[in-house]
């Protein structure tokens, strides 16, 4: 597979959150603001990232009865790694985000990708893949974020885009607004794929 093949794969044709409906816990829970979307995506994809190619450079050494607890000891170093830097230099977002950050090692989107490609492709391939499955889990993240945060507080990463006057949608920054708000956006992310298939 071509790696412009395997990028189209992780940010539309196999997109974790509007495809293949996996990682629905942060999704549901982070996102009502577009800057917690962004933080939990990008945390997301440089763990992805990181522990594709490392599974990757590993996958002949690990053996085969224990590949799931070697994966998962993978993951969480990259997730204790990436959760060091958000305390030292982003510690609102790290604030924000709280206990999903270390569940990232428990993520389905991080352990199917190193079973189903990082253990079966070469580092390169696993990389590619690894930043596009983040970068289209990061996409989605972030517009489902910043749908909720313009209905439910008129800003998008904190910056009012109606003003004073607007009467926010409070809804949407709840959870029963998360379940709209991301059925109305994989509604409208499929439609607009099928559309140009």
């Amino acid at each position: 597979m071509s790696l412009g093949k395997v990028f189209k794969n992780g940010i539309i044709d196999e997109n974790p959150t509007f495809v293949q409906v996996i990682g629905m816990c942060p999704t549901l829970a982070v996102t009502s603001s577009a800057i917690n979307g962004i933080g939990m995506g990008l945390s997301t994809a440089l763990v992805l990232a990181c522990s594709n190619i490392a599974i990757s450079l590993l996958r002949k050494v690990i053996p085969d009865k224990i590949r799931i607890p070697a994966f998962v000891v993978v993951i969480a170093t990259f997730v204790t790694i990436v959760q060091m830097i958000l305390k030292a230099f982003v510690p609102a977002l790290d604030q924000a985000l709280g206990l999903y950050i270390p569940l990232i090692v428990v993520n389905c989107i991080i352990l199917a990708r190193a079973e189903s490609f990082a253990s079966k492709n070469g580092p390169i391939e696993s990389a590619v893949d690894g930043i596009a499955m983040g970068l289209g889990f990061t996409l989605a993240l972030t517009s489902l974020g910043a749908v909720r945060e313009l209905l439910g507080a008129g800003s998008i990463f904190g910056l009012s885009i109606f003003g004073a006057s607007y009467q926010p949608a409070l809804l949407f920054i709840l959870p029963p607004g998360a379940f709209l708000t991301l059925g109305f956006l994989m509604a409208l992310f499929n439609k607009v794929v099928k559309k140009k298939a």
